[in-house]
């Protein structure tokens, strides 16, 4: 018996379809929105966590501002074991094909050096040092002082130039005060091997010498303050601490002629600090040149006067690297090769520097010219 036909039925069924055809498109703009709604929703949390941190810092003291984005930059840059590298930088050594360059520069050609780059902070110390820092690095910090201008060359023993020194202690005080061990470097230190193979592990305190005696625990080794690594603990906390407030004992002196009167005093004794001195066979400079480049680890422009000669024997040290990569293992072994430097660095010049009457009429540096 067939079925009799119902146009109530069949009108019931199409209604039925167009309704489920609509379901589809209905929930398709439904799941859209959702999504729309949670991208929206992302966008404006991101916007709110950025605003929310630069109206923090806004919000914070000019010190304390300082003192926030500082930690932020060493926990990004600190290695395991919360030690930086650590250097400062000022207009006069910023400039394209200046100091910091080179000074990078080194890092990417040394052998195994390049990987320490990422745990590098510039300490800039004005404007201009800061945006150049940032157009060429990850990590830089501006650093100021009240009164002070550092964006030229600062001559050797001015008050601007012993402010800037004094400055510098004070702030690596500040560095193992946060918990952070560091190694601080003069920018015009290149580095050519990683030196961290060659550091004392029983040492608070260790630094490069412009004169070394053979024994890395004789206080007579003379030290140079632009490359030491310092662990953070109670003792070197002190030790800084002592340092910087010997200014006052030693008027019209900079950090390393006092560090050359304090490393005899019973406080470093009483304290109980583990100095030690480096091998100017690894860590070497223009004053005592290491003389083996299957060894050295870093090499100063130290012993040097003026920008212009500066640059001239950095670059040649460069080039010597350069050259000395570029040779068969066998070779780099059995030549024996050093450096062509100093060239421009004249020793004879730091003699008849040391006799004029006021020692200021030659270039200094934001770090240490002659040392």
């Amino acid at each position: 018996m067939l079925a009799e036909y119902s146009p109530s039925a069949s009108a019931a069924a199409a209604a039925a379809a167009a309704a489920a055809a609509a379901l589809v498109p209905r929930r398709r703009r439904d799941l859209y929105f959702c999504l729309l709604l949670l991208f929206a929703s992302l966008y404006c949390l991101i916007l709110y966590c950025a605003n929310f941190e630069s109206s923090l810092d806004a919000s914070l003291s000019p010190q304390y501002s300082e003192k926030y984005r500082l930690e932020k930059v060493l926990k990004n840059a600190a290695m395991r074991d919360r030690t930086v590298i650590l250097t400062t930088l000022n207009e006069a050594w910023a400039g394209p094909n200046s100091i910091l360059d080179l000074f990078l520069e080194s890092f990417r050609i040394g052998d195994g050096t390049r990987r320490l780059l990422k745990h590098l902070v510039i300490i800039a110390l004005d404007k201009k040092a800061y945006l150049r820092c940032v157009a060429v690095h990850t990590y830089c910090v501006a650093l100021t002082t009240e009164g002070v201008d550092f964006s030229a060359e600062a001559y050797f023993m001015t008050t601007d130039y012993l402010k800037m020194m004094w400055r510098r202690i004070d702030f690596l005080r500040s560095i193992l005060e946060m918990g952070y061990n560091f190694v601080f470097t003069d920018a015009d230190i290149l580095w050519f091997r990683n030196p961290f193979p060659r550091f004392f592990e029983d040492a608070d305190f260790q630094i490069a010498c412009d004169h070394f005696l053979g024994d890395s625990r004789d206080i007579q080794n003379s030290p140079n303050g632009g490359f030491n690594f310092v662990k953070s603990n109670n003792r070197t906390i002190q030790f800084y601490k002592f340092w910087y407030s010997s200014q006052a004992m030693y008027p019209g002196y900079h950090d390393q002629d006092v560090l050359n009167f304090i490393k005899f005093d019973r406080f470093i004794t009483d304290i109980g600090l583990k100095m030690r001195f480096l091998d100017t066979m690894y860590f070497g400079g223009l004053c005592e040149p290491s003389k083996d480049l299957n060894q050295v680890c870093t090499m100063h422009a130290n012993c040097c006067l003026g920008l212009d000669s500066k640059l001239n024997d950095l670059r040649m040290m460069v080039q010597d690297w350069k050259d000395f990569m570029s040779l068969t293992p066998r070779l780099k072994r059995s030549l024996n090769l050093s450096w062509s430097v100093p060239d421009k660095c004249s020793l004879e010049e730091l003699i008849q520097y040391s006799s004029l009457p006021n020692n200021v009429q030659w270039y200094g540096s934001p770090v240490n010219d002659v040392g």
